[in-house]
């Protein structure tokens, strides 16, 4: 399972108003492992950064003045991506600016939803934890992922933030290994594991009494009632007893 985490930096809010992508920045996993793939450009966007703008990230407008432009980058980028599934914090904005940017070089574009599935974790964490503040800060704080380098807001170094947020909340596995290789450097030894014995006993097995099983039974019934139905165990229990029938 192919997964990029992606995120963008821009000259402004609005792509509606023609703002650009000033950075982008993408780093890969692999079966939910963090790889060395990296994808990570400035680019010059041959317009002004908007002063709000400039605040969050940081980024000067002399500084892209002899980066890339898009369209110099567009098909390495879009080779990048093709077939995995997009990790995106806030998708609908990252997508629309990068939509935007290959409608300029491929006039037919399609739309990146067309290469790539997208995930976006800010509608997840939205599901997860409603009612609470779902940013990057407050995730990271929430799994306690380490966000002291980000002062200001970066594409590279919030996809690399978001990469390890994303793997919290969806198995509290940000840095995992199976193997007992040298771990690489940001990764954590981890140790390996050990299977269970095939001359180990079998493990002893305790049958309910009978007044167990009858509470069992009506507690199942009064599920089943506050249900409308019978419940999920009474339909496997049928289902067992027919095999066995």
């Amino acid at each position: 399972m192919r997964q990029i985490i992606l995120d963008t930096e821009t000259t402004g809010l609005e792509v509606q108003e023609g703002h650009r992508v000033i950075e982008i920045g993408c780093v890969e996993l692999v079966n939910r492992r963090l790889t060395e793939n990296r994808f990570h450009y400035y680019l010059n966007p041959d317009r002004k950064i908007d002063e709000g703008a400039m605040e969050v990230h940081g980024i000067k407008n002399e500084f892209l003045l002899d980066k890339p432009h898009f369209t110099e980058i567009a098909q390495d980028l879009l080779e990048f991506l093709r077939g995995a599934e997009l990790i995106i914090h806030n998708a609908p904005f990252d997508t629309g600016f990068l939509d935007a940017e290959f409608a300029r070089v491929e006039s037919a574009w399609s739309g990146i939803s067309t290469h790539c599935r997208v995930l976006d974790t800010l509608q997840l964490a939205r599901q997860m934890h409603p009612g609470q503040k779902n940013n990057l800060d407050a995730l990271c704080k929430r799994y306690g992922v380490d966000n002291t380098q980000r002062t200001l807001h970066g594409a590279l170094l919030d996809a690399e933030i978001l990469a390890d947020v994303y793997l919290a909340m969806t198995g509290g596995q940000a840095k995992l290994s199976l193997d007992s290789s040298v771990p690489q450097p940001g990764q954590t030894q981890t140790t390996p594991i050990t299977p269970i014995s095939s001359q180990r006993p079998s493990l002893r097995v305790i049958q309910p009494t009978a007044e167990e099983l009858a509470a069992h039974a009506q507690r199942l019934q009064a599920i089943a009632k506050n249900a409308g139905g019978s419940s999920v165990w009474q339909q496997l229990s049928s289902t067992e007893s027919e095999k066995l029938n």
